[in-house]
């Protein structure tokens, strides 16, 4: 991508549209923004999250996530491009695996809390969803790349398991669904 922008308010969006990278404009509403407004808040949802005190390798996989994210956005924004593949799909199912191999079997419901970061990362896990359901709803109107799909649907599932991997390196357990009252 060669844009660089030097103006940042350019106006051209006061009349509720906005500019994708094809040069078309569309509604500030359509279902194509709102996908790329979910994922540009996933993003900052884990830079927020990288903001902790993370495990170094655990701060390095959310430094590719990022990027990975940045490219994903790209991929909405231009209409028929495609950035993100399946190999970026199967390094998030070899992250999954190397985070959940040492973390104990689910016994219960787990709740977001324990560690701040753990629970950062249990909000990136959910803002993820929502922004999977945008990138589904999209995909009922025009054709997204199966792997961009894939790729948010094992986002959420890894953003579940490093809540756990966080909550274990800060010492905390994770915090149990129960089916008593809590008083």
């Amino acid at each position: 991508m060669a844009t660089r922008l030097s103006v940042i308010a350019t106006r051209t969006g006061d009349a509720g549209t906005t500019g994708l990278g094809d040069g078309s404009r569309v509604p500030k509403n359509a279902p194509r923004i709102e996908a790329m407004g979910n994922v540009d808040e996933l993003n900052s949802v884990i830079g927020l999250l990288r903001t902790e005190a993370l495990p170094t390798g655990i701060d390095k996989l959310l430094a590719r996530v990022q990027n990975d994210l940045f490219d994903l956005g790209a991929e909405l924004c231009i209409p028929g491009h495609a950035a993100i593949t399946e190999a970026h799909v199967t390094f998030l199912d070899t992250s999954l695996d190397h985070y959940n191999a040492d973390l104990g079997k689910l016994q219960e419901f787990i709740l977001p809390g324990g560690s701040r970061s753990a629970a950062l990362a249990h909000l990136a896990r959910t803002v993820c969803r929502r922004t999977e359901r945008s990138v589904v709803a999209l995909h009922a109107d025009e054709t997204i790349n199966a792997p961009v799909m894939q790729y948010l649907n094992r986002l959420s599932d890894l953003c579940f398991v490093l809540s756990r991997a966080l909550n274990r390196a800060a010492g905390q357990s994770d915090i149990l669904w129960s089916r008593e009252p809590v008083v």
